[in-house]
């Protein structure tokens, strides 16, 4: 049988919830994707034009299309899910993380260990996380141990065998580490009360022990037992301590999970931290590589299913920065203030930290991603039409309108290259005129490249505001450059970017890549253009008289200088007391000068 084209198979598709599946002509699926509403939403794809490029050439790819019907939008996002790790289509956006995360293992046998493990064996133990890294179950079971007197062998403690004598207590029982249950001296319901309060303490629950171990200090304490009443009050310290430290909201904000979001052109980093009776018990990070320009919502309602599913959480509520429909098992909440807000905002941090992290390790071990990146950045952040590879600044330096100069820097990539730095002395302004200045080198720098055909900047910026801004602009429109070449100015103060016809200036965010590499660009021009002003100024400073006499070289000059130290002693000197330093024929020259000069 012929298999139906495309828009027929559209037509027939349901209008409820359900996960799609699109296959290129080989039968190989390309994307997985889920719907509240299948018809409208794979219909969505052949009925615009897309800004993407790999959604376009998915689209030309599809040759046929499948669904699953599913009762609720929640249980299509779990198949979603599943069928993406499952088949690991080319189009979709992988959450891949191959670690086996750690867990906190309390072992099923009589008198149970508690101790670490990245192996989960379904043998009836039980099993706490997984946590993010070693540190966090390192330092729970210090915690743990430090409470707790719990044996660390791993002998099988049946009555029988106590009761044998087959066991002798270790090193750990005699460093008060372990009450020694091998020997029978621990009652196992003691051992078993105090697991129970363990199992409070890793789910985050820090009152039961607090108040178990203040009951026992008062006993102590009225039996006049102070030292054991001293050593439980450490405990007490010691717990009230680490709860201090993992507490960071109301202690009623309990079983909750947050997440947050933030994202680039190319990757989404999700921020999950998870609370337990406002201690955060988990926090990971995860960074989304885009397939399609997904959304914040898409990615974000991607990451929570595959997360709480990776951890295992149970929460009944999750706090998010916007609106998402993950079904109606799940309350949704998104915090406006106080201590909700409190928890989202560190999330936000988080995420915000992690995505610096990596861009400093992409800095060095991949550059060439972080210069892409750099680029969709600025794009995006400057509103370009195009990527600005290639980007110039201009600047000009003058003392009150002595020895007027203007620099040019080119940076390529985000970096300066600076065999391609231009330095200018200003020829048709007179006086102090930074407007007609800039207007000058503007001209002369892209009439010098167009005659040249040497390729013109994405991105010109000038240093300066509204004034600076349209002399350069007005340099372009004579060379027919306008529209051809993009040009903005940034002014000083505020770091406010204009833009030709737009009286409001754009502000980016002080912490933006963006920014700081214009802030580069403007310091270098400005670098630059100070050096070569202050060269210009000092050589006006050391030309002298002495340069103006027909005949007399630099050489002479110094030779002069070196013997009289100043042009008035050359001027006062006889005819015979130069030539003994200079010869008679230059001496002749000089004196003729001066001569000449007081007549």
């Amino acid at each position: 049988m012929q298999e139906a084209t495309l828009d027929i198979q559209i037509k027939i598709l349901p209008t409820g919830p359900g996960v799609y599946q699109y296959y290129d002509k080989d039968d190989k699926l390309l994307y997985v994707g889920k719907a509240k509403n299948l018809k409208k939403r794979v219909s969505s794809y052949f009925n615009k034009n897309h800004d993407n490029y790999k959604t376009k050439v998915l689209v030309k790819k599809i040759h046929s299309i499948r669904h699953i019907v599913v009762e609720t939008e929640t249980d299509a996002l779990l198949l979603e899910n599943n069928l993406i790790k499952k088949h690991q289509p080319r189009f979709n956006v992988m959450l891949k993380d191959d670690k086996t995360y750690p867990w906190i293992c309390i072992k099923k046998e009589r008198f149970p260990r508690i101790f670490p493990t990245r192996n989960l064996i379904k043998d009836g133990s039980e099993y706490y996380g997984p946590y993010t890294n070693f540190k966090t179950v390192n330092t729970l079971l210090d915690l743990i141990k430090g409470l707790y007197q719990l044996r660390t062998c791993n002998y099988d403690l049946s009555q029988e065998k106590i009761n044998n004598g087959k066991y002798k207590v270790c090193l750990e029982y005699h460093l008060g580490n372990c009450k020694g249950p091998c020997e029978d001296l621990q009652d196992e319901k003691e051992y078993m009360d105090n697991l129970e309060a363990i199992r409070q303490i890793v789910k985050g629950n820090f009152k039961d022990s607090l108040g178990r171990f203040k009951k026992q200090m008062a006993e102590h304490a009225e039996k006049m037992e102070f030292e054991d009443a001293q050593r439980i009050k450490e405990k007490i310290e010691v717990l009230e301590k680490y709860q201090a430290k993992s507490t960071v909201v109301n202690p009623k904000i309990s079983n909750v999970d947050v997440f947050s979001i933030i994202s680039d052109e190319s990757y989404g980093y999700v921020n999950f931290l998870q609370l337990s009776y406002g201690s955060i018990i988990r926090s990971h990070t995860t960074e989304i590589k885009k397939k399609l320009d997904e959304s914040d919502a898409e990615l974000l309602e991607l990451a929570i299913i595959e997360l709480r599913q990776r951890f295992g959480s149970k929460s009944k509520e999750i706090f998010v920065p916007f609106e998402l429909d993950l079904g109606e098992k799940l309350k949704i909440t998104v915090p406006q203030l106080g201590d909700k807000k409190k928890i989202l905002d560190l999330s936000l941090r988080n995420a915000k930290y992690f995505r610096l992290e990596r861009f400093k390790q992409i800095k060095i071990i991949d550059p060439d991603r972080h210069v892409k990146r750099l680029m969709a950045q600025m794009k995006k952040d400057l509103r370009l039409p195009v990527e600005p590879v290639h980007i110039e600044c201009f600047d000009n330096s003058n003392i009150q309108g002595t020895n007027p100069v203007a620099a040019c820097v080119v940076f390529k990539n985000g970096k300066p290259s600076k065999k391609e730095y231009r330095k200018f002395n200003i020829k048709t302004v007179e006086g102090a005129n930074d407007f007609a200045s800039m207007e000058e080198v503007v001209y002369r720098r892209y009439k010098r490249l167009k005659e040249e055909e040497q390729p013109l900047p994405q991105l010109v910026i000038v240093d300066g505001g509204k004034g600076q801004l349209s002399s350069g602009l007005k340099a372009l429109d004579d060379l027919g450059l306008r529209g051809k070449i993009t040009i903005i100015g940034i002014a000083k103060r505020l770091e406010e970017i204009y833009y030709p016809g737009d009286s409001i200036p754009l502000y980016l965010d002080k912490k933006s890549e963006s920014l700081k590499v214009i802030q580069h660009l403007r310091n270098e021009a400005h670098r630059f253009g100070i050096t070569f002003h202050r060269q210009k100024r000092s050589k006006a400073a050391l030309d002298t008289e002495l340069d103006v006499i027909p005949g007399i070289g630099e050489k002479t000059v110094i030779e002069l200088l070196k013997t009289f130290r100043s042009v008035k002693r050359i001027s006062e000197a006889s005819k015979s007391e130069l030539s003994e330093v200079i010869g008679d024929s230059r001496a002749t020259k000089v004196f003729n000068y001066y001569l000449s000069k007081k007549e």
